[in-house]
């Protein structure tokens, strides 16, 4: 089984070269960043062309996992938050669909294109707002697959990722709560009321699915949320993390609401269900995890 995994060395990319490696699948690897093993591609950060990887060698499956995960980047550089999230995966399928029409292709969606739901938990066909530039452009990459499976017949599936966590992810939540307590340890500060709430998955959990995914989903363009299924506020999981952290550090709310974020969430993930997925970590499991993978570094 041969699987090519674009932006392996991200968070969630990282997780699945080690994942299917050790399945025991041909992985092959491409990115921006510097490497210098066999299987490794590193591709232009700029005007990227993904031709020469499809090229060369027939895969399987292709994962996405390149792209910008970042709500905020997304408003103060919303021309490049476009090129790396649709640009470049409308080039993957125009490549695919040019040289390899038989590969399945998976690119990571978000959570961030429903925006603030009417209603939760939030179905696969709840109604889309996002609330910022990222949530847009991850949607209008839906579209790009769907497009392409309905009119080129590419075997295409969109995953709408919520709150992933775990160790490795150096941005986000848990990251900048730790860099908080690193910083000013007397004096944390946390975003929001704590009322807000997140779906939280945990790595381990999320790679499951995904597998799920390859090996029963449908790839008819189709999308699935991929989370826990649970509902947990800020203010719980700040806590739980500062208690596996450090429980002598004390944190406040500033009220404050950072631009394109959402109030609620809770996924509805009956369909990944219906593929055989149960979230095996929990939240506190998790966080155990990853505090102590960032008490090591």
């Amino acid at each position: 089984m041969n699987i090519l995994i674009i932006g392996s060395k991200g968070f969630i990319g990282s997780h699945c070269v080690n994942f299917f490696k050790n399945k025991g699948y041909h992985v092959h690897e491409a990115g921006i960043s510097e490497n210098d093993h066999t299987n490794y591609t590193k591709l232009n950060k700029n005007n990227t062309s993904f031709d020469d990887l499809f090229k060369n060698q027939q895969y399987h499956l292709c994962i996405n996992a390149s792209g910008s995960a970042h709500v905020g980047f997304s408003f103060e550089k919303p021309d490049i938050d476009f090129e790396l999230n649709v640009l470049n995966v409308h080039k993957i399928l125009v490549s695919i669909r040019t040289f390899q029409p038989k590969c399945k292709f998976i690119n990571f969606s978000s959570a961030a294109v429903y925006g603030n739901p009417e209603k939760l938990p939030i179905t696969e066909e709840s109604h889309k707002n996002p609330l910022s530039p990222y949530g847009f452009h991850k949607l209008q990459s839906e579209y790009l697959l769907k497009e392409y499976h309905r009119f080129f017949g590419l075997s295409t599936c969109s995953l709408r990722v919520f709150s992933a966590y775990g160790p490795g992810l150096q941005k986000q939540l848990f990251w900048d709560l730790f860099q908080k307590a690193l910083q000013n340890p007397s004096n944390i500060e946390v975003y929001g009321t704590g009322a807000e709430s997140r779906d939280f998955i945990y790595i381990d959990d999320l790679i499951n699915g995904i597998d799920l995914v390859f090996n029963k989903g449908k790839f008819d363009g189709e999308a699935f949320n991929i989370s826990s299924g649970t509902e947990t506020t800020i203010k719980d999981v700040v806590t739980l993390f500062y208690k596996h952290l450090n429980p002598n550090l004390n944190f406040s709310f500033n009220n404050k609401q950072k631009q394109g974020d959402p109030n609620n969430w809770k996924a509805d993930i009956s369909a990944l269900k219906k593929l055989g997925f149960t979230a095996s970590v929990s939240l506190n499991d998790g966080l155990l995890k990853t505090t102590n993978w960032l008490k090591s570094i």
